[in-house]
């Protein structure tokens, strides 16, 4: 059973700059300027988190901090070290807290990786993809498949603490490559992997030019039943629709998302998620950088922040909680929305006549058939 703490307080922190944009990404990323405006940045982020920091009625430890992007890699260790400095000065950690920086293969060197590790970073989340050459060209990524080795097996020298994220379903991708790249991976021994079907998302170059050799509907659903029995073979017990963990590694950052725990959401483009006892306040930043540090720094963020109406709390909570493999409790539901069970139905009902949810008054969960089907779980809830 998933552990979280009773009342978890993340903090997100979005880092917008890229080496270049992939073509299948939709995450606010942008091509690095040849100059970043790290320092102007660093401060806008601080002024941002002393304005999210207002919203919370109570000052509770962070259970979890994650720097995301977007390459948060490409940030200085100098700047790193001068923004957990500012972090911890105006919020406390918790001993335990779990604190996350995304890396890229080709921006990861000898010194800013153990400089991050150096400045609290316990757990490191590498964005391989694929450690095999021609599926790397064809994603439009930068790094080969070596460098993508030496990148993870950097990173559990200086942490031990290691994500992968690897997709599949790629661009001419065959079934032994698919297992080639598993086995890699489960050489080079990480505790976490992220593992997750390319999609072709609205507004990237894919949508525009779809890749040549994308693999049919029966060789997804086969590559998908490939790296689940892999994964559970190789020891890794499957939490959440694309996250796999060996016991004791279940990423706490991503809990407090799939809980509808707090967190606030810094940087362009972040979002956060803050209860208070009038309701549950949404937060989101303006995701061009240049338009984000000018309202940072000129206190002009106020303005984006919204209370969620009640009667769109079971759609906001029911948008993640079903891709726990185990669900979440119906005291977790109450606990965190301060609303009984009567506030779900009557769609929790018609999901488990359907077959979607398992019929349990004490539990909200999918079945084995409701997380193929969780797009119609969620809709089930829209207002």
């Amino acid at each position: 059973m998933v552990e979280l703490p009773a009342e978890p307080l993340a903090l997100y922190v979005h880092w917008p700059w890229c080496v270049r944009k992939c073509p299948y990404c939709d995450f606010n990323s942008h091509a690095a300027p040849a100059a970043i405006p790290e320092r102007d940045y660093i401060a806008a982020l601080l002024a941002d988190l002393d304005d999210s920091l207002t919203l919370c009625e109570s000052r509770r430890p962070l259970t979890s901090i994650f720097f995301g992007g977007g390459t948060p890699s490409l940030m200085t260790p100098e700047g790193f070290h001068l923004l957990m400095q500012g972090i911890r000065e105006r919020v406390a950690t918790a001993d335990d807290c779990e604190i996350t920086i995304e890396a890229n293969p080709g921006t990861i060197d000898t010194a800013n990786l153990p400089a991050y590790v150096h400045a609290g970073v316990n757990r490191i989340s590498i964005g391989v993809q694929s450690f095999t050459d021609a599926s790397l060209r064809k994603l439009g990524r930068i790094h080969s498949a070596q460098q993508a080795v030496d990148a993870v097996k950097l990173a559990v020298r200086v942490c031990g603490n290691v994500n992968l994220d690897l997709m599949f379903a790629l661009p001419g991708q065959t079934v032994e490559t698919l297992q080639s790249d598993l086995d890699t991976a489960f050489s080079l021994g990480v505790q976490h992997m992220s593992c997750y079907e390319l999609t072709i998302e609205e507004g990237t170059a894919f949508a525009k030019a779809l890749p040549d050799g994308l693999p049919d509907e029966d060789l997804v659903y086969d590559m998908n039943d490939i790296v689940h029995e892999k994964l559970r073979a190789a020891g890794f017990v499957h939490y959440e629709v694309s996250g796999y963990a060996a016991p004791g590694h279940f990423c706490r950052h991503n809990l407090t998302y799939w809980t509808f725990g707090d967190y606030l959401g810094i940087g362009a483009g972040a979002h956060g998620k803050i209860s208070t006892r009038s309701g549950v306040l949404r937060t989101q930043r303006s995701a061009r950088p240049a338009t984000y540090i000018s309202e940072a720094l000129n206190c002009r963020l106020a303005a984006q922040t919204r209370r969620v109406p009640p009667e769109q709390l079971p759609f906001e909570f029911m948008l993640n909680a079903p891709r726990l493999i185990e669900g979440v409790s119906a005291d977790l539901w109450q606990r965190r929305t301060g609303l009984d069970m009567g506030a779900l139905e009557p769609a929790l009902s018609e999901l488990k006549a359907q077959g979607l949810l398992v019929d349990d008054p004490s539990r909200i969960e999918p079945t084995d058939k409701g997380r193929l089907f969780l797009s119609d779980i969620q809709a089930a809830f829209l207002p």
